[in-house]
Protein backbone atom coordinates (compact mmCIF):
# COMPACT_ATOMS: atom_id res chain seq x y z
CA UNK A 1 0.00 0.00 0.00
CA UNK A 2 1.05 3.48 -0.78
CA UNK A 3 2.35 5.60 2.16
CA UNK A 4 2.85 9.01 2.80
CA UNK A 5 5.95 10.02 5.56
CA UNK A 6 5.00 13.17 7.50
CA UNK A 7 8.14 14.69 8.82
CA UNK A 8 9.53 17.52 10.51
CA UNK A 9 12.88 18.74 12.20
CA UNK A 10 13.91 19.38 15.91
CA UNK A 11 16.37 19.26 18.55
CA UNK A 12 16.97 15.30 19.55
CA UNK A 13 15.38 16.30 23.34
CA UNK A 14 12.26 17.73 21.68
CA UNK A 15 12.36 14.57 19.37
CA UNK A 16 12.14 12.34 21.74
CA UNK A 17 9.59 14.05 23.81
CA UNK A 18 7.31 14.38 20.46
CA UNK A 19 8.02 10.90 19.81
CA UNK A 20 7.27 9.41 23.05
CA UNK A 21 4.10 11.68 23.08
CA UNK A 22 2.97 10.07 19.07
CA UNK A 23 3.81 6.34 19.80
CA UNK A 24 0.45 6.99 21.92
CA UNK A 25 -1.46 9.18 19.53
CA UNK A 26 -1.00 7.03 16.96
CA UNK A 27 -0.72 3.65 18.39
CA UNK A 28 -4.16 2.33 16.93
CA UNK A 29 -3.62 2.82 13.85
CA UNK A 30 0.01 1.27 13.18
CA UNK A 31 1.57 3.73 11.68
CA UNK A 32 5.60 3.58 11.95
CA UNK A 33 7.24 6.53 13.75
CA UNK A 34 10.95 7.26 13.24
CA UNK A 35 13.71 9.69 14.34
CA UNK A 36 16.40 10.12 13.20
CA UNK A 37 19.51 12.12 13.44
CA UNK A 38 19.97 14.69 10.57
CA UNK A 39 23.18 16.72 11.97
CA UNK A 40 24.78 16.05 14.93
CA UNK A 41 26.95 19.29 15.50
CA UNK A 42 23.75 21.39 15.04
CA UNK A 43 21.55 18.84 16.45
CA UNK A 44 19.18 18.34 14.01
CA UNK A 45 16.60 15.19 13.78
CA UNK A 46 14.00 14.54 11.97
CA UNK A 47 10.36 12.64 12.99
CA UNK A 48 8.77 10.85 10.50
CA UNK A 49 4.88 9.63 10.62
CA UNK A 50 4.57 7.01 7.72
CA UNK A 51 0.95 7.47 7.32
CA UNK A 52 -1.74 5.72 4.44
CA UNK A 53 -5.37 6.51 4.09
CA UNK A 54 -6.59 9.85 4.19
CA UNK A 55 -2.97 12.01 4.25
CA UNK A 56 -5.07 15.10 4.90
CA UNK A 57 -6.73 13.85 8.60
CA UNK A 58 -3.41 12.31 9.00
CA UNK A 59 -1.30 15.46 8.77
CA UNK A 60 -4.51 17.12 10.85
CA UNK A 61 -3.97 14.73 13.43
CA UNK A 62 -0.21 15.52 13.76
CA UNK A 63 -0.86 19.11 13.91
CA UNK A 64 -3.22 18.67 16.86
CA UNK A 65 -0.28 16.43 18.76
CA UNK A 66 2.27 18.73 18.31
CA UNK A 67 -0.22 21.45 19.29
CA UNK A 68 -0.65 19.77 22.39
CA UNK A 69 2.56 19.44 23.33
CA UNK A 70 3.32 23.30 22.35
CA UNK A 71 5.26 22.37 19.59
CA UNK A 72 4.59 24.37 16.10
CA UNK A 73 7.38 22.45 13.19
CA UNK A 74 6.28 22.89 9.91
CA UNK A 75 5.47 19.37 8.39
CA UNK A 76 7.01 18.04 5.47
CA UNK A 77 5.38 15.58 3.04
CA UNK A 78 6.87 12.65 0.70
CA UNK A 79 5.03 10.39 -0.86
CA UNK A 80 6.27 6.50 -1.08
CA UNK A 81 5.84 4.64 -3.93
CA UNK A 82 4.48 1.90 -3.93
CA UNK A 83 7.68 -0.42 -4.31
CA UNK A 84 8.91 -3.42 -2.58
CA UNK A 85 11.83 -1.94 -0.56
CA UNK A 86 13.22 -5.24 0.39
CA UNK A 87 13.72 -6.49 -3.08
CA UNK A 88 14.78 -3.22 -4.61
CA UNK A 89 17.37 -2.42 -1.58
CA UNK A 90 19.04 -6.16 -2.76
CA UNK A 91 19.48 -5.74 -6.07
CA UNK A 92 22.14 -2.70 -5.20
CA UNK A 93 23.49 -4.56 -2.29
CA UNK A 94 26.90 -5.99 -2.59
CA UNK A 95 28.74 -8.48 0.04
CA UNK A 96 30.97 -7.12 2.16
CA UNK A 97 34.51 -8.42 3.35
CA UNK A 98 35.75 -7.49 6.85
CA UNK A 99 38.38 -10.15 8.10
CA UNK A 100 37.24 -12.95 7.38
CA UNK A 101 33.66 -12.26 7.77
CA UNK A 102 31.42 -11.99 4.48
CA UNK A 103 28.72 -10.73 5.15
CA UNK A 104 25.30 -11.25 2.41
CA UNK A 105 22.05 -11.21 1.45
CA UNK A 106 20.74 -14.51 0.30
CA UNK A 107 21.30 -13.33 -3.45
CA UNK A 108 24.78 -14.01 -3.04
CA UNK A 109 25.22 -17.55 -1.01
CA UNK A 110 27.53 -18.71 -3.98
CA UNK A 111 29.94 -16.10 -3.44
CA UNK A 112 31.25 -17.80 -0.46
CA UNK A 113 34.49 -18.86 -0.12
CA UNK A 114 36.13 -21.81 1.36
CA UNK A 115 37.90 -20.40 5.23
CA UNK A 116 35.09 -17.49 5.06
CA UNK A 117 32.85 -16.63 8.65
CA UNK A 118 29.31 -16.40 6.62
CA UNK A 119 26.66 -14.19 8.06
CA UNK A 120 23.60 -13.65 6.07
CA UNK A 121 21.61 -10.62 6.76
CA UNK A 122 18.67 -9.60 4.53
CA UNK A 123 18.92 -5.88 3.17
CA UNK A 124 15.96 -4.84 4.10
CA UNK A 125 16.89 -5.08 7.72
CA UNK A 126 20.17 -2.92 5.92
CA UNK A 127 21.33 -0.94 9.17
CA UNK A 128 24.40 -2.88 11.15
CA UNK A 129 24.73 -5.29 8.51
CA UNK A 130 27.85 -4.74 8.04
CA UNK A 131 27.91 -2.58 5.07
CA UNK A 132 28.48 0.40 7.48
CA UNK A 133 32.47 1.59 8.34
CA UNK A 134 31.80 1.20 11.89
CA UNK A 135 30.17 -2.43 11.35
CA UNK A 136 32.92 -3.80 9.55
CA UNK A 137 35.19 -2.08 12.00
CA UNK A 138 33.43 -4.17 14.41
CA UNK A 139 33.44 -7.48 12.97
CA UNK A 140 37.59 -6.73 12.07
CA UNK A 141 37.64 -5.62 15.87
CA UNK A 142 36.12 -8.28 17.08
CA UNK A 143 38.07 -11.18 14.91
CA UNK A 144 41.26 -10.42 16.78
CA UNK A 145 39.99 -9.88 20.15
CA UNK A 146 38.31 -12.95 20.35
CA UNK A 147 41.76 -14.54 18.50
CA UNK A 148 43.53 -13.29 21.71
CA UNK A 149 42.08 -13.26 24.70
CA UNK A 150 39.00 -16.28 24.52
CA UNK A 151 36.41 -15.06 26.23
CA UNK A 152 33.53 -17.47 27.78
CA UNK A 153 30.30 -14.45 27.55
CA UNK A 154 29.80 -11.56 25.76
CA UNK A 155 27.35 -8.42 25.20
CA UNK A 156 25.85 -7.15 22.07
CA UNK A 157 24.80 -3.54 23.22
CA UNK A 158 22.17 -2.35 20.77
CA UNK A 159 22.49 -5.04 18.60
CA UNK A 160 20.53 -3.96 16.03
CA UNK A 161 20.39 -6.99 13.23
CA UNK A 162 22.64 -8.77 15.72
CA UNK A 163 24.92 -9.33 12.86
CA UNK A 164 27.77 -8.74 15.71
CA UNK A 165 26.22 -10.97 18.12
CA UNK A 166 26.09 -14.04 14.93
CA UNK A 167 29.59 -13.10 14.68
CA UNK A 168 30.95 -13.54 18.35
CA UNK A 169 29.02 -16.75 18.20
CA UNK A 170 30.22 -18.09 14.88
CA UNK A 171 33.99 -16.87 16.41
CA UNK A 172 33.66 -18.99 19.22
CA UNK A 173 30.49 -21.04 20.80
CA UNK A 174 30.29 -19.05 23.45
CA UNK A 175 26.51 -17.47 25.34
CA UNK A 176 26.40 -14.02 23.61
CA UNK A 177 23.39 -11.65 24.88
CA UNK A 178 22.40 -9.33 22.38
CA UNK A 179 19.93 -6.41 23.30
CA UNK A 180 18.41 -3.20 21.81
CA UNK A 181 16.07 -0.72 23.15
CA UNK A 182 13.38 -1.38 20.25
CA UNK A 183 11.46 -4.22 19.77
CA UNK A 184 11.27 -4.15 16.07
CA UNK A 185 14.90 -4.53 15.86
CA UNK A 186 14.98 -7.19 18.34
CA UNK A 187 12.57 -9.27 16.66
CA UNK A 188 14.97 -8.36 13.38
CA UNK A 189 17.79 -9.54 15.64
CA UNK A 190 16.22 -12.88 16.23
CA UNK A 191 15.35 -13.71 12.97
CA UNK A 192 18.76 -13.20 11.95
CA UNK A 193 20.25 -15.64 14.56
CA UNK A 194 17.79 -18.19 14.00
CA UNK A 195 18.59 -17.85 10.11
CA UNK A 196 22.36 -18.06 10.38
CA UNK A 197 22.06 -21.22 13.44
CA UNK A 198 23.17 -19.43 16.34
CA UNK A 199 20.05 -19.73 18.31
CA UNK A 200 21.91 -22.04 20.57
CA UNK A 201 24.14 -19.56 21.43
CA UNK A 202 22.72 -16.29 21.00
CA UNK A 203 19.56 -14.43 23.27
CA UNK A 204 18.20 -11.40 21.86
CA UNK A 205 16.10 -9.33 24.42
CA UNK A 206 14.81 -5.58 24.17
CA UNK A 207 16.25 -3.56 27.27
CA UNK A 208 17.06 -0.19 27.69
CA UNK A 209 20.42 1.01 28.92
CA UNK A 210 21.64 -1.75 31.71
CA UNK A 211 17.95 -1.61 33.42
CA UNK A 212 16.73 -5.07 32.84
CA UNK A 213 17.45 -7.87 35.07
CA UNK A 214 18.90 -9.86 32.15
CA UNK A 215 22.24 -7.34 32.66
CA UNK A 216 22.92 -8.66 36.36
CA UNK A 217 21.83 -12.27 35.52
CA UNK A 218 23.71 -12.55 32.72
CA UNK A 219 27.01 -10.42 33.53
CA UNK A 220 29.28 -9.83 34.40
CA UNK A 221 30.69 -10.02 30.68
CA UNK A 222 34.07 -10.80 29.24
CA UNK A 223 33.46 -9.15 25.99
CA UNK A 224 30.85 -6.04 25.35
CA UNK A 225 30.76 -4.66 22.15
CA UNK A 226 28.59 -1.68 21.20
CA UNK A 227 28.15 -0.15 17.84
CA UNK A 228 25.43 2.83 19.05
CA UNK A 229 26.63 6.84 18.96
CA UNK A 230 29.79 9.05 20.47
CA UNK A 231 27.34 10.62 23.02
CA UNK A 232 25.22 7.35 24.43
CA UNK A 233 28.59 5.87 24.77
CA UNK A 234 30.12 8.42 26.64
CA UNK A 235 26.69 8.62 29.17
CA UNK A 236 26.99 4.92 30.24
CA UNK A 237 30.67 4.85 30.81
CA UNK A 238 30.61 4.44 34.33
CA UNK A 239 27.57 1.20 33.86
CA UNK A 240 30.02 0.00 31.28
CA UNK A 241 32.80 -0.01 33.77
CA UNK A 242 30.20 -1.89 35.89
CA UNK A 243 29.39 -4.66 34.03
CA UNK A 244 32.29 -5.79 32.51
CA UNK A 245 34.63 -8.16 34.32
CA UNK A 246 38.08 -8.10 35.10
CA UNK A 247 40.18 -8.34 32.72
CA UNK A 248 37.93 -8.46 30.00
CA UNK A 249 37.38 -6.29 26.98
CA UNK A 250 35.13 -3.88 25.43
CA UNK A 251 35.06 -2.92 21.22
CA UNK A 252 33.11 0.52 20.93
CA UNK A 253 32.08 2.15 17.75
CA UNK A 254 29.66 4.32 15.93
CA UNK A 255 32.26 6.76 16.46
CA UNK A 256 33.36 9.44 14.22
CA UNK A 257 37.13 10.23 13.65
CA UNK A 258 36.69 13.48 15.55
CA UNK A 259 35.15 12.23 17.98
CA UNK A 260 37.37 9.54 18.71
CA UNK A 261 39.53 11.14 22.00
CA UNK A 262 36.59 11.95 23.96
CA UNK A 263 34.94 8.31 24.39
CA UNK A 264 38.55 7.30 25.33
CA UNK A 265 38.89 10.31 27.81
CA UNK A 266 35.08 9.32 29.60
CA UNK A 267 36.11 5.79 29.79
CA UNK A 268 39.60 6.16 30.82
CA UNK A 269 37.97 8.51 33.62
CA UNK A 270 36.09 5.11 34.62
CA UNK A 271 39.51 3.26 34.94
CA UNK A 272 39.99 1.62 31.20
CA UNK A 273 43.10 1.50 29.52
CA UNK A 274 42.95 2.21 25.58
CA UNK A 275 44.41 -0.71 23.98
CA UNK A 276 43.92 0.18 20.26
CA UNK A 277 41.72 2.23 17.69
CA UNK A 278 40.58 0.74 13.98
CA UNK A 279 40.25 3.52 11.58
CA UNK A 280 37.76 2.62 8.31
CA UNK A 281 35.96 4.89 6.27
CA UNK A 282 36.19 8.40 9.14
CA UNK A 283 34.81 5.95 11.20
CA UNK A 284 36.48 4.07 14.69
CA UNK A 285 36.32 0.95 16.59
CA UNK A 286 38.05 1.68 19.66
CA UNK A 287 39.34 -1.48 21.94
CA UNK A 288 39.50 -1.02 25.74
CA UNK A 289 40.34 -2.80 28.73
CA UNK A 290 39.84 -1.97 32.30
CA UNK A 291 43.09 -1.00 34.14
CA UNK A 292 45.26 -3.34 36.24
Amino acid sequence: MTQTRLHFTTSKDEAERIFASLETAFEDDGWPIAVLEVDEDRDIHEVSLYADGDIDAAEARLRDALSSLSADQAIGREELPDIDWVSRSLEGLQPVRAGRFFVHGSHDRAERRDGDIAIEIEAGLAFGTGHHGTTAGCLEMLEQVVAAEQPDNALDLGTGSAVLAIALAKLSPIPVLATDIDPAATEVAAANVKLNGVADHVETVTATGFDHPVFSGRGPFALIVANILAGPLIEIAPQMAAHVRPGGSLVLSGILDRQHDAVVEAYVAQGFAHITTLHREGWVTIHLKPAA
